[in-house]
């Protein structure tokens, strides 16, 4: 076993979460007729802690006006959470991971509340050893989440592997000494994900699979 750890990202690589996001992102700016991002800056931001996304979702957004910002997207979101779905053969898979001896973690840029609901709703607490989400260490992309879970887990960085769709996830990687692979189904495009020199990227949870069976 080479990856004795695996980390995962949640929105957007094991939740099909990024076009939400976005349009709760959009809404909340909306709602308070602040300038709206497009989408590709909408979805750029997300993996950051929500304080830190909205900022620079919003950068003219004012020191009054941050909280009411941050307010009016959880709204939009928590409206909504529950609609979504994890992505096809995710659940499969993580299972099949964890019968297979890989322990499984999350590092999040969601909230501990957000994290927690969403793994009640998909019945998901008993596939992870640990988490960590903006709420109790540094947000991505620095390496606090990463180093907090392998010396929790007593797993050296060198057996821990990273997975995310966004170049934070791949940042907080490598700031970590972790090595990282690229799902590009998610909020960042392929090109983008390649400029932080992931193992890998694949395009959808089967490709994901078949990498992980032959190189973990």
């Amino acid at each position: 076993m080479k990856y004795e750890l695996i980390v995962w990202d949640w929105d957007g690589t094991l939740m099909d979460s990024t076009p939400t996001i976005v349009r709760c992102i959009q809404d909340a700016c909306r709602d308070l007729d602040l300038p709206i991002p497009n989408d590709s800056m909408a979805s750029h931001v997300i993996g950051l802690g929500i304080q830190e996304a909205l900022r620079r979702a919003v950068p003219s957004v004012s020191v009054e006006d941050h909280p009411k910002l941050v307010d009016r997207f959880r709204f939009h979101y928590l409206s909504k959470d529950h609609e979504l779905s994890l992505f096809e053969g995710a659940k499969d898979l993580l299972w099949d991971l964890k019968e297979k001896g890989h322990l499984l973690a999350v590092a999040t840029g969601k909230s501990r509340k957000g994290l927690n609901r969403s793994l009640d709703f998909h019945d998901l607490h008993e596939v992870f050893v640990d988490s960590r989400t903006p709420d109790e260490t540094f947000a991505k992309p620095h390496p606090g989440m990463l180093l907090e879970l392998s010396e929790s887990l007593m797993v050296p960085m060198g057996k821990v592997l990273m997975i995310g769709d966004t170049t934070h996830d791949l940042l907080m990687a490598n700031n970590a000494g972790a090595d990282a692979v690229a799902v590009t189904y998610g909020a960042h495009p392929i090109n983008v994900l390649k400029t932080e020199n992931p193992l890998a990227c694949v395009a959808n949870i089967p490709e994901l699979a078949s990498w992980l069976a032959a190189h973990a």
